[in-house]
């Protein structure tokens, strides 16, 4: 079974649109909605935005409904100048920039006391995505590299500076590094999927509300795609 959260309504609402056979569970002020996707068994859920809702709803993915691998799926800023507003980026592996104990000797970005600086995302899971995309969105260009996270929305060019400077990422946004926090401590294979609704510049806050809705509308496309090609190969 997928586990498949989105921080706001608008990235989950047309995937619940799409399922069948339906229950809802309410826990934590979220809604789960679990049933059938493209013919897949899911669970697709609001997470509400930031870190902490990010990780709590993967718990409860992991205790509740013990699944099997965690997509997060949404929006981000870009990172990467080659990266337009509208393309894919599938997380390599995430990590959460807001995280410093440097005066602890610790790298900026590691959290204290853990074996590893990121979270290293789910290796076949990144390849049926993009073979997902490469199918549904054939105009979107399709990036894989790492994802960062922090509680803030970056619309500032010398933040966005500093992100690529110091963690070489490829989109920021504000719940992937939690979710793969959350898995990466149950051992569950998970990855992240952004669609790029803004530059995380000083232009970020114009571009958002113009472009949000046509990113959403490809990564539910692909996510989609995804659910049907995991239902058939799970059938063969």
């Amino acid at each position: 079974m997928l586990g498949i959260i989105g921080a706001m309504d608008e990235e989950v609402a047309k995937l619940k649109e799409k399922m069948t056979d339906v229950a809802v569970m309410k826990k934590a002020d979220m809604d789960f909605y679990k049933g059938k996707l493209g013919g897949c068994p899911a669970v697709v859920v609001r997470s509400g935005i930031g870190k902490v809702n990010a990780a709590m709803c993967a718990q409860i993915l992991a205790d509740v409904y013990q699944v099997d691998a965690i997509i997060n799926t949404g929006i981000a800023g870009s990172l990467n100048a080659q990266i337009d507003i509208g393309d894919i980026v599938l997380a390599t592996d995430t990590l959460e920039h807001d995280m410093d104990a440097v005066a602890f000797g610790y790298p900026l970005g590691q959290i204290p006391r853990m074996e590893v600086l990121s979270f290293p995302a789910d290796e076949k899971l990144r390849s049926l995505a993009k073979r997902a995309c490469e199918n549904v969105n054939p105009d979107v260009h399709v990036f894989e590299g790492r994802v960062v996270s922090g509680d803030q929305f970056v619309s500032d060019h010398k933040k966005k500076d500093w992100l690529v400077e110091n963690f070489a990422g490829y989109c920021t946004e504000m719940e992937g590094a939690a979710i793969g926090h959350a898995a990466y401590l149950n051992g569950i294979p998970y990855l992240v999927i952004r669609a790029i609704s803004d530059k995380a510049d000083d232009s970020a806050s114009m571009d958002y509300p113009t472009f949000e809705a046509k990113a959403i509308a490809h990564s539910v496309a692909l996510l989609l795609e995804l659910c049907r090609m995991e239902a058939e190969e799970q059938a063969e």
